[in-house]
């Protein structure tokens, strides 16, 4: 290692540390999986808008039932390895790629705590740091697992603590959950009480009592609510439809969000971004590339921790 490079890696390595939790976890979260269309994750990763990608959905879980997923367009329920050097290359420019569990349509439900812990112990196997035979998306390592939970009501809590049992020192796994606007959540209020999760991306759409059609006092009450009620180790995310037809309601035009929404959502100490549905509604209208630059404080609009990282090294080893 050259001499440079000695001298300023610890440098680098107290920037890192001083980051505040809120500062690292900010960007643009986008849901990938149900679009044939939306390209891969290749070309999702590369346009450097997405802090965080999730893959969605497993949507056929518990209950006795053999899991199954559904990525909609992009390949066969099973093997999808194709996607597993498309996962590391994201990875490898500071995305967190997550597994999004659930969905609106599928069949998922848990019927005790022991069946919790069965799925758990599947989804780490097959799809985290553990160990199975066929894993569906290869031998990537995903990041963690989103809840996009709109069936079942009881036992998710038995499974954000499974899955959150998993992580180590060395690699943590990330828990998101996707709640709908109303508190608490008819299906994960439970579970977000056990403090397991490090993002709450609030569903803030298809719900005209608290979305943006129903006007910015009714979205600053549910938005309100959520920030003063979630567990002070996570942070909370702005969750929209990335384009008017990807949701019944609850879009808001780009220009309204930036000079209207974000300054105000953005006052919340636990503000962390903005999450939106999807990949394939957002390429189409170009949603993250115009927000992007408004998402969050100036202070934290870096380009991800990964890409900070490779930054350094290559400019001290010059």
């Amino acid at each position: 290692m050259a001499t440079s490079a000695i001298k300023f890696f610890p440098i680098i390595l107290l920037i890192i540390l001083s980051l505040p939790a809120a500062m690292e976890g900010c960007g643009i979260t986008v849901y990938w999986g149900q679009n044939g269309f939306e390209g891969d994750l290749t070309e999702a990763c590369d346009t450097g808008f997405y802090s965080h990608v999730n893959i969605a959905f497993l949507n056929v879980f518990g209950m006795g039932q053999t899991p199954s997923y559904n990525l909609a367009g992009h390949c066969l329920p099973s093997p999808c390895n194709v996607f597993s050097p498309q996962i590391d290359y994201c990875q490898r420019q500071g995305v967190k790629v997550l597994l999004s569990i659930g969905g609106a349509i599928g069949s998922y439900g848990l019927s005790d705590a022991d069946d919790a812990r069965r799925v758990a112990q599947y989804i780490y196997d097959n799809f985290l740091g553990g160990s199975a035979p066929d894993r569906p998306l290869g031998d990537a390592v995903l990041d963690g697992v989103d809840f996009d939970i709109e069936s079942g009501d009881a036992y998710y809590e038995d499974l954000a603590l499974a899955l959150a049992s998993y992580s180590t020192p060395a690699r943590k796994v990330y828990l998101a959950a996707a709640p709908q606007p109303i508190y608490p959540d008819a299906y994960l209020g439970k579970a977000i009480k056990t403090e397991a999760f490090s993002y709450i991306g609030v569903q803030f759409y298809n719900n005209p009592s608290y979305d943006y059609s129903g006007g910015k006092e009714a979205l600053m009450a549910a938005w309100n609510k959520w920030s003063s009620s979630i567990p002070a180790n996570a942070t909370l995310l702005l969750g929209l439809p990335a384009s008017s037809g990807a949701a019944g309601s609850g879009y808001i035009p780009p220009e309204n969000l930036t000079s209207d929404i974000l300054p105000e959502v953005k006052k919340s100490s636990n503000y962390g971004g903005v999450m939106l549905w999807s990949r394939y509604e957002d390429k189409d209208n170009g949603y993250s590339q115009k927000i992007h630059p408004y998402v969050c404080p100036a202070a934290a609009a870096t380009k991800p921790i990964g890409n900070i990282l490779d930054a350094a090294a290559a400019a001290a080893a010059v």
